[in-house]
């Protein structure tokens, strides 16, 4: 076992690519666990409090185990990141910002009000289920948190920046030998795409603006340290976004 371990662990490709799938396998475990009964303990009602923070912990631990295969340096154009990060996110919840003006005003929604995610975003994970157990809240966001700035900027960026960005433009070569950041229209429209088609169809458009700001950032700054940054800011500003405005949908 030792010895298959230590093959894994040689694994560039599985470096980069495992981390991240695990991570969306283990997205859908919680509606396996879920019962729909107010009367029954939070654990049962909302799984995902507890489910959420063990997935944290095992892709976090992943992250560990391949970290020699990761290369974020060099560490530069984090201003532009952190820009572009919170410009995407703006971008990205100004729809449900608008479906609330508009209802609020008692304008009928357009046709088109769904199609480009002008809609409400109030269902999803919602700490309010622990308010009556305070420190399970508090342990619950704080696990958000690192959820979403730390961990998931890391697996997702390694996974689409510095290996499915290579590994599309690398032709006969090794992905391994692609510089990072290389511009290619074809890279681009295959990644950016595949990006918006990872997350739910109200956040396609969403998230095919910030896939492009990624992919520039990416080609601009050559560094994956910055693509980190840049999701890891845009992800602070989002839960923050989230618990002030209570678009649980969001996160």
């Amino acid at each position: 076992m030792f010895a298959h371990l230590t093959r894994l662990r040689e694994s560039a490709t599985v470096a980069h690519v495992l981390p991240l799938a695990v991570f969306m396998l283990l997205n859908s475990v919680p509606g396996w666990f879920r019962i729909e009964n107010p009367e029954l303990p939070w654990y049962r009602q909302a799984p995902e409090h507890w489910l959420y923070p063990v997935q944290t912990f095992l892709t976090g631990g992943l992250l560990l185990f391949f970290a020699r295969h990761y290369r974020l340096a060099p560490w530069r154009g984090l201003g532009l990141a952190a820009v572009l990060g919170i410009m995407g996110i703006v971008l990205w919840v100004a729809p449900a910002w608008l479906h609330e003006r508009l209802v609020a005003s008692g304008t009928p929604l357009p046709s088109w009000a769904e199609w480009l995610g002008v809609v409400e975003r109030k269902e999803g994970f919602n700490p309010e289920v622990l308010s009556a157990w305070p420190a399970w809240q508090g342990a619950s966001i704080g696990m958000r948190f690192v959820r979403m700035v730390v961990v998931v900027p890391l697996i997702e960026e390694i996974f689409w920046r510095s290996f499915l960005m290579r590994y599309v433009g690398a032709g006969e070569r090794d992905w391994q030998q692609v510089p990072f950041g290389l511009h290619s229209w074809r890279v681009f429209g295959v990644v950016t795409v595949l990006v918006m088609l990872a997350h739910n169809p109200v956040d396609y458009l969403g998230a095919f603006v910030w896939g492009s700001l990624m992919y520039f950032v990416a080609v601009r700054t050559k560094s994956l340290g910055a693509c980190v940054f840049m999701h890891a800011v845009g992800n602070l500003a989002l839960g923050l976004y989230v618990c002030q405005t209570r678009q649980w949908g969001f996160w």
